[in-house]
């Protein structure tokens, strides 16, 4: 055997042996991607309708109570809302009408009072709607391009979320408690500039509608500065019934609930 080969052999069994190559892990998921999971599955149905029951509790313990309906559509890059009082009387035929288009959202509200459709400003947002703990702002489609997101926390109850708003908002930031089965969101706790936790907001009695798609029969807002809340419970749900793109639109704010 040459002299070069034999020197060759011995260094290589001197060399330490390389390692072999371990399976790569995949990423974990990021945060925005965890929040536009949970944006897709509870947008799942394109056509939904609701009759649901408000709950105005003041801090004294006093009660209003309220009937509504809801028309939702729901496409990739096209969201429609609209929102109608039926009862009582003094509100009967209040709407407001929330469309959200390539993530520019518009928000329209009726009084009948004032006999005319007024459009929310940026300025009007964190105004309260119709008296409840909810504003304009919390009623509006919470688009995962409105906020940078930061995941704090993941167990197999939860993952918890940081949401810093893009766009002007009530809300310093936002953290988001969602169930990382099913991507619903259980609850939401609001901070105020000086990073204190001023508004919660809680989801339960989830139903499996279909496949992955979820909804909460309850909900409840609270006001922790004021010592106040508003529930809302649905009673009824119709899904994949077609609506007219015609029937969000100013004319049909004026014209009240369809009989």
């Amino acid at each position: 055997m040459p002299l070069i080969v034999t020197l060759l052999i011995t260094l290589s069994a001197l060399l330490p042996a390389t390692p072999a190559s371990t399976p790569v892990e995949p990423p974990e998921e990021s945060a925005r991607s965890v929040f536009e999971e949970l944006d897709r599955r509870r947008s799942n149905a394109e056509f939904e309708t609701a009759i649901m029951t408000m709950t105005i509790h003041d801090a004294r313990g006093r009660t209003r109570t309220r009937e509504l309906r809801t028309w939702n559509i729901h496409r990739e890059n096209l969201k429609k809302q609209l929102v109608m009082f039926e009862a009582p009387a003094d509100v009967r035929d209040t709407g407001l009408l929330t469309i959200t288009e390539n993530g520019q959202e518009t928000q329209r509200v009726y009084l009948p009072a004032v006999g005319r459709v007024q459009s929310i400003g940026a300025s009007q947002r964190s105004d309260r709607f119709m008296g409840s703990d909810f504003t304009y702002e919390d009623l509006g489609q919470q688009d995962p391009d409105h906020f940078d997101f930061t995941e704090l926390e993941r167990t197999p109850e939860r993952i918890l979320l940081e949401a810093l708003p893009r766009r002007e908002s009530q809300y310093e930031r936002i953290h988001f408690h969602i169930d990382p089965q099913e991507y619903i969101l259980l609850r939401a706790e609001y901070f105020n500039e000086d990073g204190e936790v001023f508004k919660r907001l809680e989801l339960d009695e989830y139903k499996n509608v279909t496949g992955n798609l979820w909804r909460a029969d309850y909900m409840v807002m609270f006001d922790l500065e004021n010592g106040r809340k508003t529930e809302l419970r649905w009673k009824e749900r119709t899904f994949d019934e077609p609506i007219s793109d015609d029937f969000f639109s100013e004319r049909q704010l004026r014209r009240g609930i369809p009989f």
